[in-house]
């Protein structure tokens, strides 16, 4: 469990990056219905939940900022028994402020936020801070009321932006557990593989056993692709016959994450099903250039690089290797290379899976990537990746999860 005291720091680092006679409004969100009669499962907003720790609907923080004088508060609903007998157990004022590091006193029952937004719109001295990059619909409701009528809103995810970038040690061990976890449910599905098991055994075994290690909401969708499958890059919709079974000789694409403490994993393992048939079995031929992409990647990040700069360095090696094997001329274009190598090398990893952070900035100590440079040769009926967790350091970068990829771990059934 995370600290509560984290989460009073969190919103003092965000308070001190606002400017003076503002305030600061966040909205946890609303559950979305699924049906008449049912919600899909809740997550708070990101942002929200970064100066919270509070995964609840019907949320609001206020942090307001007067001459160097910073005050918090949370609006929370009320215990209702009619309302918990139908839609389970609320938390009371006094869990909500031990869990988000708040004093009692300032946390408050939802129906006083109403007065205390129309005080601080009314109030033209205020500057308003809303959440724009919010997926919920209530920052973009209020800012386009207050907006009616001349008047500006402040975007606070800028500098939300620029904290979540840079993690803290608890954000950095909660990636690494979410890897754990992962990573050991990997290793169970593992033992199901053979010829003629099916995509749905395996996500049905993967999901299960990261559950049972209390990790009840995943990252994204999980993917479990069976030979031509591997083409469809999100593949998140397994099959019980047909193309989802898996045939000697082929290969099996798992792309999956755990969270822990609302934070994520983002791991890809490839396996082949059956031993090599001969010296030239494409598949291995293409996981010699997997391990050494991976291995030129992790070498290459660190402080001062960039995704653009990671991703050049992987179109030159890859093309090289393409060329080598005839499926592109030697004197090859980055687009030539593209056809085969079909999505970015990395992305920034966080309480999002595609965390938060511009693609354009210099890497920097603290951040935290998912790597996975991907081949996919139709030619070949053959393509994968392997994907693994890592944190910028000033040295470099270091692995958060196992880099699993030796031979004896990938040939299977």
């Amino acid at each position: 469990m995370v600290e509560p005291s984290v989460y009073r720091q969190n919103r003092e680092r965000f308070a001190a990056a606002l400017p003076d006679r503002t305030a600061a409004l966040l909205f946890s969100g609303e559950e979305k219905h699924m049906t008449r009669d049912s919600d899909y499962r809740f997550f708070a907003d990101r942002n929200f939940f970064y100066l919270t720790g509070l995964e609840r609907p019907g949320f609001v923080l206020v942090i307001e900022k007067n001459e160097g004088e910073v005050i918090s508060r949370i609006y929370a609903p009320s215990r209702d028994s009619m309302k918990e007998r139908w839609h389970g157990k609320r938390m009371d004022h006094e869990d909500v402020a031990i869990a988000s590091g708040l004093s009692p006193e300032d946390v408050f029952d939802l129906e006083k936020y109403e007065e205390k937004e129309f005080e601080l719109i009314k109030n033209t001295d205020i500057r308003i801070f809303l959440d724009q990059s919010s997926v919920m619909a209530r920052p973009f409701e209020l800012k386009k009321q207050i907006e009616k009528d001349g008047r500006k809103v402040s975007d606070l995810s800028e500098i939300t932006t620029s904290l979540r970038l840079v993690k803290q040690p608890y954000e950095i061990e909660a990636i690494r557990e979410a890897a754990r976890i992962t990573e050991e449910a990997i290793e169970e599905m593992k033992t199901l593989i053979r010829p003629g098991v099916s995509e749905y055994e395996l996500y049905l075994k993967l999901e299960y056993e990261i559950a049972k290690r209390s990790s009840m909401a995943f990252a994204f969708e999980t993917i479990v692709s069976c030979g031509k499958n591997a083409f469809y890059l999100h593949h998140s919709e397994p099959e019980k016959d047909d193309d989802g079974l898996a045939k000697e000789g082929s290969i099996i694409q798992i792309d999956v994450g755990a969270r822990s403490d609302g934070y994520c994993a983002d791991i890809s393992r490839v396996f082949f099903v059956g031993a090599p048939a001969d010296e030239d079995d494409k598949r291995m031929k293409l996981l010699g250039l997997i391990q050494a992409l991976r291995k030129a990647a992790f070498e290459f990040i660190a402080p001062g690089k960039t995704f653009a700069g990671l991703n050049s360095q992987m179109y030159d090696i890859a093309g090289k290797w393409l060329a080598g094997q005839g499926l592109i001329p030697d004197n090859f274009t980055e687009e030539e290379v593209r056809r085969y190598y079909w999505h970015n090398t990395s992305h920034y990893l966080g309480l999002d899976v595609h965390d938060v952070g511009p693609r354009d900035k210099e890497f920097e100590a603290g951040n935290c990537l998912a790597v996975e440079p991907g081949v996919y040769i139709p030619e070949w009926d053959t393509g994968f990746r392997i994907e693994d967790d890592c944190l910028v350091t000033e040295e470099g970068c270091q692995l958060l999860s196992s880099g699993k990829d030796s031979p004896e771990g990938i040939i299977v059934g």
